[in-house]
């Protein structure tokens, strides 16, 4: 478990600039050393927000786009398309702008993509997924992926793991179906904590006043079932990334660090 480092930014539309140069990095990096490099792209304002900054970045050429593995830590399980699916969003806002590899690109099934809409099939398919790209070097039933993103919501849920809902316990299972969210849409898919916690590094999300009260409960470590957000993180890094108004109720002598 990484201890959190918290970086501050005078606004959200810095703090997607610089999250995406930051990820650029990160990827260039990861490929210089093993010649590929794996992301697990989040969705929300935040998430698309560092998606669109990363698009119009005079750098994001520098990434081989072509040895990229990009995965989902969540999904709402709608049919393919449809403008609410985070892979929907993720290509309008970055995706269909970069030469990708499509079989390195690993979204979520959709409702009508052959599981019947029965979203525990295909929770268990996309576990199987990741299982089937973990190497002998990860130690474990999914990638070591360089950079794992995850918004927060206002109520502390990261992914498709809500407060005291059932997959906050799940210790087993890397992926699950999601069952009566208290976000819609209801049914979801979404990695565990399990999953999560493989990444090399974990970087949350947070910008807006709507933000602070969570990113302050969050980091007092409460526990992941009544707050999701203090159980996320990476093996090397957890990075939390935030505007002035998502970190306004930050305890000073927790992160008297934290600045802009």
């Amino acid at each position: 478990m990484s201890t959190p480092q918290v970086v501050v930014h005078r606004d959200k539309e810095l703090m997607a600039r610089a999250a995406a140069a930051r990820l650029i990095t990160k990827i260039v990096d990861a490929q210089a050393a093993r010649g590929s490099a794996s992301v697990v792209l989040t969705g929300g304002r935040n998430g698309n927000g560092l998606l669109a900054a990363l698009a119009e970045s005079p750098a994001r050429d520098a990434v081989d786009w072509a040895r990229l593995d990009l995965w989902w830590g969540d999904e709402r399980f709608l049919p393919e398309g449809d403008p609410e699916r985070n892979y929907t969003q993720a290509r309008e806002a970055l995706l269909d702008a970069v030469p990708l590899d499509p079989a390195r690109v690993h979204p979520m099934a959709p409702s009508d993509g052959g599981y019947e809409s029965d979203v525990e099939a295909a929770a268990a398919a996309y576990a199987a997924e990741l299982a089937a790209a973990a190497g002998p070097e990860d130690h474990t039933r999914v990638p070591s992926f360089d950079v794992l993103m995850l918004g927060v919501g206002p109520d502390t849920h990261v992914a498709s793991l809500f407060p005291e809902h059932p997959g906050t316990r799940e210790d087993v299972r890397t992926v699950i179906g999601v069952h009566g969210s208290p976000k819609p849409p209801p049914t979801r898919i979404s990695l565990t904590f399990p999953a999560i916690r493989s990444a090399r590094e974990v970087w949350l999300l947070a910008a807006g006043e709507d933000k602070a009260g969570a990113v302050a409960l969050a980091l007092s470590a409460p526990g992941e079932v009544q707050a999701p957000a203090s159980g996320a993180y990476g093996r090397a890094r957890t990075l939390w990334l935030l505007d002035r108004a998502a970190a306004a109720k930050i305890p000073a002598e927790l992160y008297p660090a934290a600045s802009s």
